[in-house]
């Protein structure tokens, strides 16, 4: 099982973006749940970035929420970001 660390910015956007939707919050506990058993899942849609963001990855909590996230070793990643498409690539 992958260990998941959660950055400080992580949290504030999750907090913001997410924390109000219920329907929002069991998806993410869901597909968290998922990406710790199997980060290849196919439902996942699980991709490395490109550009200025090319040491991060992102998989999928809905068609439009991703969680970015970087990895730290064979047995951890590090959560970075979590929003719609337009707000985790927009840096």
């Amino acid at each position: 099982m992958i260990e998941i660390i959660v950055s400080k910015i992580f949290r504030k956007y999750y907090s913001s973006r997410i924390l109000s939707s219920l329907k929002l919050t069991n998806r993410f506990t869901e597909r968290v749940k998922m990406f710790s058993r199997n980060p290849a899942h196919p439902v996942l849609c699980d991709h490395s970035l490109q550009g200025q963001m090319k040491s991060y990855r992102a998989f999928s909590i809905t068609n439009d929420i991703r969680i970015v996230y970087q990895i730290i070793d064979d047995q951890a990643v590090k959560f970075v970001d979590i929003g719609t498409h337009d707000q985790v690539y927009k840096k």
